[in-house]
């Protein structure tokens, strides 16, 4: 996977993305995925059998109609319509039993980058009440000056969504942090620099091609950011 080696400057803000990159989505989604699903055959929406568990977690990272649309390609609009709200309904229902987890070294590595006077966004797909829901059971939440999702702002990609942050908070040197091709995307066309999170290997090999660099744990990204120049 190539890499681009250029010099690092230090950002005045970075953006992250919360499945995969902060988040241990799995803890969370697949107890609920199979409860949606039972749900779904019980209403008589969808009578297939559940869609393996690595199908849904090749999709993290899409907006949730894309998700959708290969999870269950031949389910009615209404069948999608529904998982939708089941799903959203049992994540937030489980945050609250506190048995998910975010990845090691996340709540004390942005302590640290919000004492060094980083500004901290997350930049997710993912629905609103999803995306603040983590962010608060993870007593991460005050720490972020923005949790910016699709459910909210209603982008039709993350590029958009990156682009709408950028031009309100008035920043032009970040770093995109996440673990799929649509951070890097995001990152790159808005001219920014991308730390690629390789440890949670939802994607393919493919995936953080392009990104600036990539770290194999979540707590490497403080090294970066200590080693990089002032700009």
């Amino acid at each position: 996977m190539e890499q681009t080696e250029s010099r690092l400057t230090k950002p005045e803000a970075m953006i992250f993305d919360m499945d995969g990159t902060l988040f241990m989505t799995e803890t969370l989604l697949l107890p609920a995925y199979h409860r949606m699903f039972d749900q779904l055959r019980e209403e008589k929406l969808y009578m297939g059998e559940t869609p393996p568990e690595h199908v849904i977690l090749g999709c993290l990272g899409m907006l949730l109609d894309d998700i959708w649309k290969k999870v269950i390609p031949d389910a009615s609009e209404a069948a999608r319509q529904r998982a939708n709200e089941l799903l959203l309904e049992l994540q937030l229902e489980d945050l609250q039993k506190h048995h998910s987890k975010l990845y090691p070294g996340v709540l004390e590595t942005l302590t640290e980058l919000n004492k060094r006077d980083v500004k901290l966004f997350v930049a997710s797909n993912g629905l609103e009440h999803y995306v603040k829901g983590v962010a608060r059971a993870h007593q991460i939440f005050p720490l972020f000056e923005g949790l910016y999702s699709a459910g909210e702002y209603e982008t039709a990609s993350k590029v958009d969504l990156v682009k709408l942050l950028l031009d309100t908070h008035h920043i032009h040197n970040a770093w995109m942090v996440g673990d799929r091709s649509s951070d890097v995307e995001a990152g790159k066309k808005n001219g920014q620099t991308v730390i690629g999170c390789a440890y949670a290997g939802f994607g393919n090999g493919q995936e953080l091609e392009g990104s600036d660099r990539l770290i194999a744990d979540f707590t490497e990204l403080l090294k970066l950011y200590d080693h990089a120049t002032a700009d």
